[in-house]
């Protein structure tokens, strides 16, 4: 599947001229111009990487980034810029950026970029976790956890729709109204427990909370074995 990439720049012209460059690579691409949306965006777990330009009208692309690493998206993520000067440069890098690419640049050059920065995140987790029905287990290398019944089905929810938050409200109609449950919080106390679980061993991805929007599966989303 291609990778898909969000590009954040509010000059349209470059935006769309990226995208189609992108697309003849083999990449799929989507552009953002609004700085808070593509935040909005990068939270979300469907994208696999981002170029951000550093500068977006009155907004910074360099706090962006800062901002998005604070909030754990992990992605790799490019900066671009017409300014060339190290300061410039080390600021984005020290923001979160994987690599600068300065302007003018050709495609070949910002796809070999790309490719460098996805091969080391694959690198981190070569392989995605693994979900078990059968003894209702998660696991990835050397590390396994047991979930309970009702840990393992909030979890295989949240992974169907990985990069798509879910409300709580959707989460408590689907696996606690038909038992007579009147209280969402519970739905709060479960992704608690997943949490706690899960933070043991890193398997490459975690369950976000976005405010208004509900719960979010970010990262590399474990692959469901059904038997």
């Amino acid at each position: 599947m291609a990778s898909r990439l969000l590009i954040i720049d509010d000059d349209p012209k470059i935006a769309s001229a990226l995208v189609r460059g992108l697309s003849l690579h083999g990449y799929t691409a989507e552009a953002e111009n609004q700085a808070n949306r593509g935040l909005e965006r990068l939270q979300s777990g469907a994208f696999s990487g981002a170029i951000v330009d550093v500068m977006l009208g009155t907004d910074s692309g360099v706090e962006l980034v800062r901002s998005a690493r604070a909030l754990g998206v992990s992605i790799p993520i490019l900066m671009l810029s017409a300014l060339s000067d190290v300061d410039h440069r080390a600021a984005g890098l020290e923001a979160g950026a994987d690599d600068y690419v300065v302007k003018p640049f050709s495609f070949d050059e910002l796809v070999a970029r790309l490719q460098v920065q996805e091969q080391r995140a694959l690198s981190q987790h070569p392989e995605p976790a693994r979900l078990s029905h059968q003894n209702r287990t998660i696991s990835i290398s050397t590390s396994s956890v047991t979930l309970t019944e009702r840990e393992f089905d909030l979890l295989a929810l949240l992974i169907s729709k990985a990069g798509s938050p879910i409300s709580r409200g959707d989460l408590f109609d689907t696996l606690w109204s038909q038992e007579g449950s009147s209280n969402e919080n519970v739905v709060d106390v479960y992704i608690g427990y997943l949490r706690k679980k899960l933070g043991d061993a890193d398997f490459g991805f975690e369950i976000k909370t976005l405010r208004n929007q509900g719960f979010c599966l970010q990262g590399r989303a474990p692959l469901t074995d059904n038997s």
